[in-house]
């Protein structure tokens, strides 16, 4: 936002350098189907494999209740503490760090947690180790272990944001860190430890004007369907350390300068080659004509062709709607379809996107966050290539009172509707000391009602989830494989946040993992839509690409409601596979490969 000052939306100044219970076994199914349909009682189940969840486990028969969560993380050995270097100076880079990614690096079945941290400033280097991105590893009991040193991921350089994919196909999940300078990807070397492949894999950022460009988001997506995953990365503004202009109500008063004091900036596209390199296709599929301050990636195939399209959320400047041309080039039609602007016709501040479904009627909608006096608004999927902002409708106004970062829509209370989370904190650390908001604020959940409405749920979501902080990045999954979807927020200048699920009621759910075979390993871009046993229909894509500069899990969850069996799975894999799955058992985990045909 711009304030009075010009300062953008809203700690004190700071004068230094930098200141600084065991619940039943839930089965996992390997299913290995031919392109004829299966139940998944069928021979064609190789593998049932128990994994003992946590406390609280889903029982058929309890009452419904709220969605609640209880924040666990110190004691579960999340220990991560996020230092941004904040300087009296006021680098914009400063207030912005936000990476967290939650993958299972080590395929023992259980999502692992990646934090991405800042660097000393004017160095931009990790100085120290309090600077080092994190890489925790679960424990399969509710802890987590630092094995940063070990696996080689400490990171160089101001970190941003991560994104995770499996660029080779091998079936372990690689990991790729975009920075204020040259970004990272770390090789999975499926022993426990990463190689930095950066200069082979030429992906270390685009260049503009001979300097690389300041990047905060980035998403693996197979945009040409040829079964190798591709890098899509958002790029800020033009930055130099030092450099930002003076913006504060006052001379003695100096704040984070608004986005329009600084020149924007064109996205990347890389184009997997299939033999551990890339090449920067932006000016050749049109995504590099289009200049603005990318935040926020999300993926989806929002028309129905079959290719993936992208959405950037843009800071006070126009969203960007890449629709995908046939896997060939990218036409930006944010503005045809509705999406770049809101419906009072203002470019906002874009922080974080989700790209999902979210009223069960086939067709991926558009949630994306904001900062205060704003709103968070959502673009529901018209079917016919249109978008309309229904944040009214949708009962979403109360967000023109919040400044949120990351953000998800995820199903909390597995009643088969997906909710919307945001992690919240002003943009200024010294807001109050020229207006009546606060740095500091509380994450908020909205609850699906099932009629086209949200309802604010924060107040019931636990005591833990009233405490305000300077939230930034949230990635989302099932931690403890409980069925229950998870949120880890990260904390500027601040401990992370675990949010653990502990939603009571007797609604089932199943998580599916699906590997590509013909399709990229991940499956990112799979389509799948599965049938309750009231023949109610959901749907959902594979991606990891959520919210803002995160990496969520690359599971598909769906909450059941009361359905103990799924009628139906149907998967429209990337390479134009047809699969379907019948009679499929709830409260499990399910792994499917692509069949042959």
């Amino acid at each position: 936002m711009r304030n009075e000052t010009g300062a953008r939306g809203e700690r004190p100044a700071l004068h230094s350098k930098c200141t600084q219970s065991k619940g039943p076994a839930v089965p996992v199914q390997v299913l290995r189907a031919s392109g004829r349909m299966l139940d998944s009682d069928s021979r064609d189940v190789k593998a049932f494999i128990p994994i003992v969840i946590g406390a609280g486990a889903l029982l058929a028969g309890s009452a419904a209740g709220p969605i609640v969560f209880e924040e666990i993380a110190e004691r579960s050995g999340l220990t991560f503490v996020s230092d941004s270097c904040p300087t009296p100076n006021k680098n914009q880079p400063e207030t912005m760090v936000a990476g967290v990614a939650l993958f299972d690096y080590d395929n023992d079945g259980y999502l692992d947690v990646y934090l991405v941290n800042g660097a000393a400033i004017p160095s931009l280097q990790k100085e120290s180790p309090k600077y080092w991105n994190r890489l925790y590893h679960n424990n399969h009991d509710g802890t987590f272990t630092d094995v940063t040193g070990k696996a080689g991921v400490a990171g160089e350089g101001y970190g941003m944001g991560v994104a995770i994919g499996d660029y080779d196909n091998d079936g372990w999940p690689d990991i790729y860190v975009v920075n204020t300078g040259k970004n990272q990807l770390f090789h999975n070397n499926r022993n426990g430890t990463f190689t930095d492949v950066t200069d082979k894999a030429g992906v270390g950022g685009g260049m503009l004007d001979g300097k690389k460009m300041w990047s905060v988001s980035a998403a693996w997506v197979d945009y040409n369907n040829d079964g190798l995953p591709d890098l899509f990365v958002s790029n800020y503004c033009k930055w130099e350390v030092n450099k930002d202009p003076f913006c504060g109500p006052k001379p003695e008063l100096r704040a984070y300068c608004h986005p329009n004091n600084y020149a924007n900036l064109p996205n990347t596209l890389y184009r997997n080659n299939g033999d551990g390199t890339f090449t920067d296709v932006s000016a050749e599929t049109g995504i590099a004509k289009y200049a603005g301050k990318g935040m926020g990636v999300a993926i989806a195939d929002y028309d129905g062709d079959g290719f993936m399209d992208i959405f950037v959320a843009n800071d006070n400047r126009p969203n960007f709607l890449f629709h995908n041309l046939g896997g060939k080039k990218f036409e930006e039609v944010a503005l045809e379809a509705g999406v770049a602007y809101t419906q009072s016709g203002s470019a906002i501040s874009g922080m974080g996107a989700d790209f999902k479904d979210v009223d069960n009627d086939g067709r991926p909608d558009i949630w994306h966050t904001a900062v205060e006096n704003e709103s968070f608004p959502l673009f529901q999927n018209r079917g016919d290539g249109q978008f309309w902002e229904r944040t009214f409708q949708m009962h979403l106004l109360g967000t023109r009172g919040m400044s949120g970062w990351g953000n998800g829509i995820f199903d909390f209370d597995n009643d088969g509707w997906k909710d919307l989370f945001v992690a919240r904190g002003n943009v200024l650390d010294n807001v109050a000391q020229f207006s009546n908001r606060h740095y500091e604020e509380p994450n908020a959940v909205f609850l699906n009602l099932g009629n086209g409405k949200f309802q604010d749920v924060s107040g019931e979501a636990g005591p833990d989830f009233q405490k305000a902080a300077a939230h930034r990045g949230v990635a989302f999954g099932d931690l403890d494989n409980d069925g229950r979807i998870d949120a880890v927020v990260s904390v500027l200048n601040g401990k992370v946040k675990y949010f653990h699920n502990i939603s009571q009621n007797g609604n089932h759910w199943i998580l599916l993992k699906l590997a590509g075979k013909k399709s990229n390993r991940m499956a990112l871009g799979a389509q799948i839509r599965i049938t309750g046993e009231d023949g109610a229909k959901q749907y959902n894509e594979v991606t990891t690409a959520v919210g803002y500069a995160c990496a969520s899990d690359s599971r598909v969850h769906f909450g059941l409601g009361a359905s103990k069996t799924i009628r139906e799975i149907d998967i429209k894999w990337p390479s134009r596979i047809h699969q379907v799955l019948h009679n499929v058992a709830a409260d499990q985990i399910l792994a499917i490969e692509e069949p042959a045909q």
